[in-house]
Protein backbone atom coordinates (compact mmCIF):
# COMPACT_ATOMS: atom_id res chain seq x y z
CA UNK A 1 0.00 0.00 0.00
CA UNK A 2 1.10 3.58 -0.66
CA UNK A 3 2.10 5.69 2.28
CA UNK A 4 -1.10 7.74 2.06
CA UNK A 5 -3.20 4.60 2.68
CA UNK A 6 -4.91 3.97 5.99
CA UNK A 7 -1.95 3.11 8.21
CA UNK A 8 -1.85 -0.16 10.11
CA UNK A 9 -1.92 0.58 13.84
CA UNK A 10 0.71 -0.97 16.11
CA UNK A 11 -1.93 -1.17 18.86
CA UNK A 12 -4.47 -2.95 16.63
CA UNK A 13 -4.13 -6.12 18.71
CA UNK A 14 -6.01 -4.42 21.52
CA UNK A 15 -9.74 -4.94 21.97
CA UNK A 16 -12.21 -2.42 20.65
CA UNK A 17 -14.57 -0.93 23.23
CA UNK A 18 -18.10 0.12 22.31
CA UNK A 19 -18.14 3.12 24.66
CA UNK A 20 -15.05 4.61 23.01
CA UNK A 21 -16.51 4.08 19.54
CA UNK A 22 -19.74 5.80 20.59
CA UNK A 23 -17.68 8.70 21.92
CA UNK A 24 -15.77 8.84 18.63
CA UNK A 25 -19.04 8.94 16.69
CA UNK A 26 -20.34 11.75 18.87
CA UNK A 27 -17.10 13.67 18.31
CA UNK A 28 -17.33 13.22 14.52
CA UNK A 29 -20.91 14.46 14.55
CA UNK A 30 -19.81 17.57 16.44
CA UNK A 31 -16.99 18.20 13.94
CA UNK A 32 -19.03 17.74 10.76
CA UNK A 33 -22.59 18.49 11.84
CA UNK A 34 -21.83 21.07 14.50
CA UNK A 35 -18.96 22.61 12.48
CA UNK A 36 -16.67 22.55 15.52
CA UNK A 37 -12.89 22.22 15.46
CA UNK A 38 -11.59 18.70 16.03
CA UNK A 39 -8.97 19.69 18.60
CA UNK A 40 -11.57 21.48 20.74
CA UNK A 41 -14.01 18.57 20.44
CA UNK A 42 -11.38 16.00 21.45
CA UNK A 43 -10.16 18.18 24.32
CA UNK A 44 -13.70 18.57 25.71
CA UNK A 45 -14.42 14.86 25.25
CA UNK A 46 -11.32 13.90 27.22
CA UNK A 47 -12.10 16.48 29.89
CA UNK A 48 -15.63 15.06 30.25
CA UNK A 49 -14.24 11.55 30.83
CA UNK A 50 -11.48 11.95 33.45
CA UNK A 51 -11.62 8.25 34.39
CA UNK A 52 -10.39 7.12 30.99
CA UNK A 53 -6.87 5.73 31.04
CA UNK A 54 -4.03 6.84 28.77
CA UNK A 55 -4.78 4.11 26.20
CA UNK A 56 -8.44 5.09 26.04
CA UNK A 57 -7.57 8.75 25.61
CA UNK A 58 -5.07 7.97 22.89
CA UNK A 59 -7.58 5.71 21.10
CA UNK A 60 -10.28 8.40 21.10
CA UNK A 61 -7.96 11.14 19.84
CA UNK A 62 -6.36 8.94 17.19
CA UNK A 63 -9.68 7.60 15.92
CA UNK A 64 -11.22 11.05 15.57
CA UNK A 65 -8.20 12.68 13.93
CA UNK A 66 -7.52 9.82 11.52
CA UNK A 67 -11.16 9.51 10.50
CA UNK A 68 -11.31 13.25 9.87
CA UNK A 69 -8.01 13.08 7.95
CA UNK A 70 -9.23 10.28 5.66
CA UNK A 71 -12.90 11.33 5.64
CA UNK A 72 -13.41 11.46 1.87
CA UNK A 73 -11.33 8.36 1.22
CA UNK A 74 -13.21 6.28 3.81
CA UNK A 75 -16.60 7.21 2.39
CA UNK A 76 -15.32 6.37 -1.10
CA UNK A 77 -14.25 2.93 0.17
CA UNK A 78 -17.65 2.57 1.86
CA UNK A 79 -19.29 3.46 -1.45
CA UNK A 80 -21.63 6.09 0.01
CA UNK A 81 -21.91 9.84 0.33
CA UNK A 82 -21.14 11.12 3.86
CA UNK A 83 -23.96 10.33 6.28
CA UNK A 84 -23.75 11.51 9.88
CA UNK A 85 -26.35 9.12 11.25
CA UNK A 86 -25.07 6.94 14.08
CA UNK A 87 -25.71 3.74 12.13
CA UNK A 88 -23.66 4.81 9.11
CA UNK A 89 -20.82 6.16 11.26
CA UNK A 90 -20.61 2.82 13.10
CA UNK A 91 -20.20 1.22 9.70
CA UNK A 92 -17.63 3.77 8.53
CA UNK A 93 -15.54 3.28 11.67
CA UNK A 94 -15.80 -0.49 11.26
CA UNK A 95 -14.24 -0.14 7.81
CA UNK A 96 -11.55 2.16 9.22
CA UNK A 97 -10.70 -0.27 12.05
CA UNK A 98 -10.65 -3.22 9.63
CA UNK A 99 -8.25 -1.43 7.26
CA UNK A 100 -6.12 -0.38 10.24
CA UNK A 101 -5.57 -4.02 11.23
CA UNK A 102 -7.99 -4.37 14.16
CA UNK A 103 -9.81 -7.65 14.76
CA UNK A 104 -13.46 -6.62 14.58
CA UNK A 105 -15.76 -7.92 17.35
CA UNK A 106 -18.80 -9.89 16.24
CA UNK A 107 -21.08 -6.93 16.83
CA UNK A 108 -24.19 -6.37 14.74
CA UNK A 109 -22.89 -2.96 13.66
CA UNK A 110 -19.88 -4.60 11.97
CA UNK A 111 -21.74 -7.47 10.25
CA UNK A 112 -20.24 -8.38 6.88
CA UNK A 113 -17.31 -5.97 6.96
CA UNK A 114 -14.65 -8.68 7.18
CA UNK A 115 -16.23 -10.52 4.27
CA UNK A 116 -16.08 -7.58 1.85
CA UNK A 117 -12.89 -6.91 -0.19
CA UNK A 118 -12.28 -3.45 1.26
CA UNK A 119 -8.52 -3.70 0.76
CA UNK A 120 -9.09 -4.14 -2.99
CA UNK A 121 -11.61 -1.31 -3.02
CA UNK A 122 -9.07 0.91 -1.23
CA UNK A 123 -6.44 0.24 -3.90
CA UNK A 124 -8.92 1.17 -6.60
CA UNK A 125 -9.96 4.35 -4.77
CA UNK A 126 -6.33 5.41 -4.41
CA UNK A 127 -5.82 5.59 -8.15
CA UNK A 128 -7.39 9.08 -7.99
CA UNK A 129 -5.39 11.76 -6.17
CA UNK A 130 -8.29 13.63 -4.55
CA UNK A 131 -9.43 10.31 -3.02
CA UNK A 132 -5.96 8.98 -2.26
CA UNK A 133 -5.02 12.15 -0.40
CA UNK A 134 -8.59 12.68 0.85
CA UNK A 135 -9.03 16.33 -0.17
CA UNK A 136 -11.80 18.42 -1.78
CA UNK A 137 -11.67 18.91 -5.56
CA UNK A 138 -11.32 22.69 -5.25
CA UNK A 139 -8.26 22.34 -3.00
CA UNK A 140 -6.56 19.96 -5.42
CA UNK A 141 -7.22 22.38 -8.29
CA UNK A 142 -5.91 25.37 -6.31
CA UNK A 143 -2.84 23.53 -5.04
CA UNK A 144 -1.96 22.35 -8.54
CA UNK A 145 -2.44 25.84 -9.95
CA UNK A 146 -0.27 27.55 -7.32
CA UNK A 147 2.43 24.93 -6.65
CA UNK A 148 2.53 22.99 -9.90
CA UNK A 149 4.53 19.76 -9.67
CA UNK A 150 5.32 20.39 -5.98
CA UNK A 151 1.68 20.03 -4.94
CA UNK A 152 1.58 16.22 -5.14
CA UNK A 153 4.47 15.84 -2.70
CA UNK A 154 3.25 18.57 -0.34
CA UNK A 155 -0.31 17.31 0.10
CA UNK A 156 1.03 13.79 0.57
CA UNK A 157 3.28 14.90 3.45
CA UNK A 158 0.50 17.05 4.93
CA UNK A 159 -1.51 13.86 5.48
CA UNK A 160 1.14 12.37 7.76
CA UNK A 161 0.73 12.54 11.53
CA UNK A 162 2.71 15.45 12.95
CA UNK A 163 5.28 14.81 15.69
CA UNK A 164 5.06 16.59 19.04
CA UNK A 165 7.73 19.28 19.27
CA UNK A 166 8.35 21.52 22.25
CA UNK A 167 10.41 24.66 22.74
CA UNK A 168 12.63 25.07 25.78
CA UNK A 169 11.95 28.32 27.62
CA UNK A 170 15.52 29.57 27.88
CA UNK A 171 14.50 32.21 30.41
CA UNK A 172 14.10 29.38 32.91
CA UNK A 173 16.12 26.41 31.64
CA UNK A 174 18.71 25.20 29.14
CA UNK A 175 17.71 22.72 26.44
CA UNK A 176 19.97 20.08 27.97
CA UNK A 177 18.52 20.49 31.45
CA UNK A 178 14.98 20.31 30.06
CA UNK A 179 15.72 17.11 28.15
CA UNK A 180 17.26 15.47 31.18
CA UNK A 181 14.46 16.53 33.53
CA UNK A 182 11.77 15.30 31.13
CA UNK A 183 13.59 11.98 30.90
CA UNK A 184 13.45 11.68 34.69
CA UNK A 185 9.67 12.19 34.40
CA UNK A 186 9.39 9.41 31.81
CA UNK A 187 9.38 11.59 28.68
CA UNK A 188 11.99 10.65 26.09
CA UNK A 189 12.95 13.23 23.47
CA UNK A 190 15.57 14.04 20.86
CA UNK A 191 17.31 17.26 19.85
CA UNK A 192 16.72 18.77 16.40
CA UNK A 193 20.04 19.93 14.98
CA UNK A 194 18.76 22.99 13.11
CA UNK A 195 16.56 24.23 15.94
CA UNK A 196 18.52 25.15 19.09
CA UNK A 197 15.52 25.30 21.45
CA UNK A 198 13.52 22.35 20.10
CA UNK A 199 12.92 18.83 21.40
CA UNK A 200 10.86 16.22 19.57
CA UNK A 201 9.07 13.66 21.71
CA UNK A 202 9.88 10.04 20.95
CA UNK A 203 6.34 8.98 21.93
CA UNK A 204 3.16 11.08 21.87
CA UNK A 205 2.00 11.47 25.47
CA UNK A 206 0.38 13.91 27.88
CA UNK A 207 3.24 16.24 28.86
CA UNK A 208 1.05 18.87 30.48
CA UNK A 209 1.04 16.88 33.71
CA UNK A 210 4.81 17.07 34.07
CA UNK A 211 6.54 19.22 36.65
CA UNK A 212 8.58 20.73 33.83
CA UNK A 213 5.41 22.15 32.30
CA UNK A 214 4.12 23.43 35.64
CA UNK A 215 7.45 25.18 36.16
CA UNK A 216 7.18 26.93 32.79
CA UNK A 217 10.17 25.19 31.26
CA UNK A 218 8.63 24.58 27.83
CA UNK A 219 5.84 25.34 25.38
CA UNK A 220 4.49 23.06 22.66
CA UNK A 221 5.52 24.70 19.39
CA UNK A 222 6.40 23.20 16.01
CA UNK A 223 9.92 23.73 14.73
CA UNK A 224 8.76 25.85 11.78
CA UNK A 225 6.80 28.11 14.10
CA UNK A 226 9.96 28.54 16.17
CA UNK A 227 11.74 29.79 13.04
CA UNK A 228 9.65 32.99 13.04
CA UNK A 229 11.20 34.50 16.19
CA UNK A 230 14.73 33.71 14.94
CA UNK A 231 13.91 35.22 11.55
CA UNK A 232 12.88 38.47 13.28
CA UNK A 233 16.47 39.01 14.50
CA UNK A 234 15.35 40.55 17.80
CA UNK A 235 17.79 41.84 20.41
CA UNK A 236 17.46 42.54 24.17
CA UNK A 237 16.11 46.03 24.81
CA UNK A 238 14.15 46.32 21.56
CA UNK A 239 10.57 47.56 21.30
CA UNK A 240 8.62 44.83 19.51
CA UNK A 241 4.99 44.78 18.46
CA UNK A 242 3.27 41.43 17.88
CA UNK A 243 0.16 42.69 16.14
CA UNK A 244 -1.69 39.38 15.71
CA UNK A 245 -0.53 37.77 18.94
CA UNK A 246 -3.34 35.26 19.54
CA UNK A 247 -2.45 32.86 22.33
CA UNK A 248 1.13 34.10 22.37
CA UNK A 249 3.27 31.13 21.34
CA UNK A 250 5.57 33.23 19.15
CA UNK A 251 5.34 36.19 21.56
CA UNK A 252 6.81 34.09 24.36
CA UNK A 253 9.62 32.87 22.12
CA UNK A 254 10.44 36.45 21.13
CA UNK A 255 10.60 37.36 24.83
CA UNK A 256 13.03 34.51 25.48
CA UNK A 257 15.31 35.59 22.61
CA UNK A 258 15.20 39.14 24.02
CA UNK A 259 16.30 37.64 27.38
CA UNK A 260 13.20 39.20 28.94
CA UNK A 261 14.68 42.68 28.37
CA UNK A 262 12.91 45.42 26.43
CA UNK A 263 9.20 45.65 25.64
CA UNK A 264 6.73 43.56 23.64
CA UNK A 265 3.30 45.00 22.89
CA UNK A 266 0.96 42.09 22.16
CA UNK A 267 -2.10 43.09 20.16
CA UNK A 268 -5.14 41.08 19.17
CA UNK A 269 -8.79 41.63 18.31
CA UNK A 270 -9.85 39.03 20.90
CA UNK A 271 -9.21 40.05 24.49
CA UNK A 272 -9.75 36.50 25.79
CA UNK A 273 -6.73 35.33 23.79
CA UNK A 274 -4.59 38.00 25.40
CA UNK A 275 -5.77 36.94 28.86
CA UNK A 276 -4.76 33.37 28.07
CA UNK A 277 -1.38 34.67 26.95
CA UNK A 278 -0.92 36.46 30.26
CA UNK A 279 -1.35 33.16 32.09
CA UNK A 280 1.25 31.52 29.86
CA UNK A 281 3.63 34.46 30.31
CA UNK A 282 3.34 34.24 34.09
CA UNK A 283 4.16 30.54 34.03
CA UNK A 284 7.11 31.20 31.71
CA UNK A 285 8.51 33.99 33.90
CA UNK A 286 8.10 36.58 31.12
CA UNK A 287 7.55 40.13 32.35
CA UNK A 288 8.10 42.32 29.26
CA UNK A 289 4.79 41.60 27.47
CA UNK A 290 2.08 44.24 27.58
CA UNK A 291 -1.26 43.02 26.13
CA UNK A 292 -3.43 45.53 24.26
CA UNK A 293 -6.75 44.56 22.67
CA UNK A 294 -7.40 46.24 19.31
CA UNK A 295 -10.64 48.04 20.11
CA UNK A 296 -10.39 50.57 17.26
CA UNK A 297 -8.03 51.87 14.58
CA UNK A 298 -6.78 54.42 17.14
CA UNK A 299 -4.78 51.66 18.87
CA UNK A 300 -2.73 51.21 15.68
CA UNK A 301 -2.48 54.93 14.93
CA UNK A 302 -1.05 55.77 18.39
CA UNK A 303 1.80 53.34 17.76
CA UNK A 304 2.91 54.59 14.34
CA UNK A 305 6.68 54.56 13.78
CA UNK A 306 7.44 53.11 17.25
CA UNK A 307 8.47 49.47 16.65
CA UNK A 308 11.97 48.13 16.06
CA UNK A 309 10.28 44.92 14.97
CA UNK A 310 6.66 44.41 13.98
CA UNK A 311 5.39 40.84 13.65
CA UNK A 312 2.34 40.33 11.45
CA UNK A 313 1.51 36.64 11.91
CA UNK A 314 -1.63 37.17 9.85
CA UNK A 315 -4.78 35.03 9.70
CA UNK A 316 -4.39 32.48 6.91
CA UNK A 317 -5.80 29.27 5.46
CA UNK A 318 -3.57 27.12 7.68
CA UNK A 319 -2.80 24.79 4.78
CA UNK A 320 0.77 24.44 6.05
CA UNK A 321 -0.45 22.83 9.28
CA UNK A 322 -3.01 20.34 7.92
CA UNK A 323 -1.14 17.52 9.67
CA UNK A 324 -2.23 19.04 12.98
CA UNK A 325 -5.63 20.33 11.89
CA UNK A 326 -6.96 17.90 9.25
CA UNK A 327 -10.54 19.16 9.67
CA UNK A 328 -9.46 22.51 8.23
CA UNK A 329 -9.57 21.16 4.69
CA UNK A 330 -13.27 20.38 5.13
CA UNK A 331 -14.07 23.80 6.63
CA UNK A 332 -12.30 25.88 3.97
CA UNK A 333 -13.50 26.74 0.49
CA UNK A 334 -12.21 28.79 -2.42
CA UNK A 335 -14.27 31.83 -1.39
CA UNK A 336 -12.71 31.68 2.09
CA UNK A 337 -9.21 31.72 0.59
CA UNK A 338 -10.09 34.76 -1.55
CA UNK A 339 -11.49 36.57 1.50
CA UNK A 340 -8.38 35.71 3.55
CA UNK A 341 -5.97 37.17 0.97
CA UNK A 342 -7.94 40.44 0.96
CA UNK A 343 -7.75 40.56 4.76
CA UNK A 344 -4.02 39.84 4.69
CA UNK A 345 -3.41 42.75 2.33
CA UNK A 346 -5.52 45.05 4.52
CA UNK A 347 -3.55 44.07 7.63
CA UNK A 348 -0.09 44.58 6.15
CA UNK A 349 -1.17 47.86 4.55
CA UNK A 350 -2.57 49.39 7.73
CA UNK A 351 -0.47 47.76 10.48
CA UNK A 352 2.93 48.23 8.77
CA UNK A 353 2.86 51.91 9.77
CA UNK A 354 3.77 50.84 13.33
CA UNK A 355 7.34 50.03 12.25
CA UNK A 356 9.74 52.93 12.68
CA UNK A 357 12.15 54.03 9.96
CA UNK A 358 15.00 51.53 10.10
CA UNK A 359 12.73 49.01 11.78
CA UNK A 360 11.35 45.86 10.17
CA UNK A 361 7.97 44.38 9.42
CA UNK A 362 7.91 40.58 9.53
CA UNK A 363 5.00 39.13 7.58
CA UNK A 364 4.30 35.46 8.39
CA UNK A 365 1.74 32.76 7.60
CA UNK A 366 1.38 29.02 8.16
CA UNK A 367 0.30 28.58 4.53
CA UNK A 368 2.16 27.17 1.55
CA UNK A 369 0.13 29.06 -1.08
CA UNK A 370 1.95 31.86 -2.93
CA UNK A 371 -1.35 33.78 -3.11
CA UNK A 372 -1.22 34.18 0.70
CA UNK A 373 2.52 34.69 0.86
CA UNK A 374 4.86 36.31 -1.66
CA UNK A 375 2.01 37.72 -3.75
CA UNK A 376 0.62 39.62 -0.75
CA UNK A 377 4.10 40.95 0.04
CA UNK A 378 4.85 41.87 -3.59
CA UNK A 379 1.55 43.74 -3.91
CA UNK A 380 2.26 45.67 -0.71
CA UNK A 381 5.78 46.62 -1.86
CA UNK A 382 4.45 47.75 -5.23
CA UNK A 383 2.07 50.10 -3.43
CA UNK A 384 4.48 51.28 -0.70
CA UNK A 385 7.85 52.65 -1.78
CA UNK A 386 8.86 53.25 1.86
CA UNK A 387 9.63 49.56 2.45
CA UNK A 388 12.08 47.08 0.93
CA UNK A 389 12.35 43.31 1.29
CA UNK A 390 15.52 42.32 3.12
CA UNK A 391 14.78 38.63 3.74
CA UNK A 392 12.40 35.82 2.86
CA UNK A 393 11.96 32.21 3.95
CA UNK A 394 9.66 29.51 2.60
CA UNK A 395 9.31 26.28 4.57
CA UNK A 396 7.72 23.38 2.72
CA UNK A 397 6.71 20.28 4.75
CA UNK A 398 8.16 17.92 2.13
CA UNK A 399 11.59 19.53 2.49
CA UNK A 400 11.69 20.34 6.19
CA UNK A 401 9.67 17.51 7.71
CA UNK A 402 7.85 20.19 9.72
CA UNK A 403 4.90 22.51 9.23
CA UNK A 404 4.62 24.72 6.17
CA UNK A 405 5.42 28.39 6.84
CA UNK A 406 6.29 31.59 5.02
CA UNK A 407 7.99 34.71 6.35
CA UNK A 408 9.26 37.92 4.79
CA UNK A 409 11.26 40.72 6.43
CA UNK A 410 10.55 44.24 5.14
CA UNK A 411 12.69 47.17 6.28
CA UNK A 412 11.05 50.57 6.54
CA UNK A 413 13.21 53.06 4.66
CA UNK A 414 10.94 56.09 4.60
Amino acid sequence: MEKSSIELKPNAHERLHANLIRASIEALQQVFEGNRYADAVVKNMLKSNPKWGSKDRKFLAETVYETVRWWRKLWAVYGRDPDLSEQKLWRLLGIYFHLSGYELPTWQEFDGIRERPFEDILKEVESTRVLRESIPDWLDELGSKELGDKWEKEIHVLNETAPVIIRANTIRVSIGQLQESLKEEGVESKRLSSYPDALQLEVRQNIFRTQCFSDGWFEVQDASSQEVAYFMDVKPGMRVVDACAGGGGKTLHIAALMQNKGKILALDLHEWKLKEMQKRAARAGVSIIEPRPITSSKVIKRMEKTADRLLLDVPCSGLGVLRRNPDNKWKLNRETIDRITIEQHQIISSYSKMAKVGGRVIYATCSILPSENERVVDKFLAENAGYKKVGEKKILPSESGHDGFYMASLERIG
